[in-house]
């Protein structure tokens, strides 16, 4: 898919370890992570759209998202990374990618996704960002206008990764995990609060949302960072 609207843009990735080290322990932990979410998968529940949360802010779960659709796109498979975060959106960042028109232009506006939808350097990977900040996000989540859009963006690629803000801070991550496929929620050691874990947790299971596991890391051993899944 093309994009018209942000054509010019420089699209290189910023410092995805499993772009700049793809044999690094923390790369194999995601291509593990890969897999689990695969397994996951049955004939009558296939996994195609996924939300990535987390319980608070800083726990990593904007640098998870890229870096789950780079090892996906890595095996071939067609991804799209969506930064759904219409709060504090951060994936135009890594990616280097500009922020005209995006996610909330299709959910507002008559934009198509040929308009705005981004290609990258990673082959198989497009990256739809955000957009510009919209008045009242969860409203737009919860529209017919989304589930819309979720039915087409599955229909137009393998794999569809939802970047979400913090489910306990605001509502959105709820609203999205009752409309995907799957959710994962990231907890990073010495920043998240148990509480709030458990909370998440608690307010995922009142929507229904399908939680296929936690991606736990922050820990660190002799070589590299862990990264830890969980599944539930």
């Amino acid at each position: 898919m093309a994009n018209k609207k942000n054509r010019g843009t420089e699209t290189k990735p910023v410092s995805l370890i499993t772009l700049i080290n793809q044999s690094s322990p923390v790369s194999e932990q995601y291509r593990t992570i890969r897999t689990n979410i695969q397994f996951a998968s049955t004939i009558d529940h296939e996994v195609k759209t996924l939300v990535v949360t987390s319980s608070g802010p800083g726990e990593g779960k904007s640098t998870t998202s890229a870096n789950l659709a780079v090892v996906f796109a890595n095996a071939g498979q067609r991804v799209l990374l969506v930064d759904a975060d219409l709060r504090k959106p951060t994936v135009h960042k890594t990616f280097s990618l500009q922020n005209n028109v995006g996610f909330s232009n299709l959910l507002s506006t008559k934009e198509t996704m040929n308009d705005v939808i981004q290609p990258t350097v990673v082959p198989n990977l497009s990256v739809l960002t955000s957009g510009p900040k919209p008045p009242n996000p969860s409203e737009l989540l919860s529209s017919s206008r989304m589930d819309q859009l979720v039915r087409e963006l599955r229909g137009g690629f393998d794999l569809v990764i939802f970047d979400m803000p913090p489910v306990v801070q605001v509502t959105d991550a709820q609203i999205m995990s009752s409309k995907v496929d799957g959710t994962m929620l990231v907890v990073r050691e010495g920043i998240a609060i148990k509480e709030s874990v458990m909370k998440a947790q608690k307010l995922l299971q009142m929507v229904n949302a399908n939680l296929l596991g936690v991606i736990y890391h922050g820990t660190k051993n002799a070589t590299d960072q862990g990264y830890y899944y969980y599944g539930t």
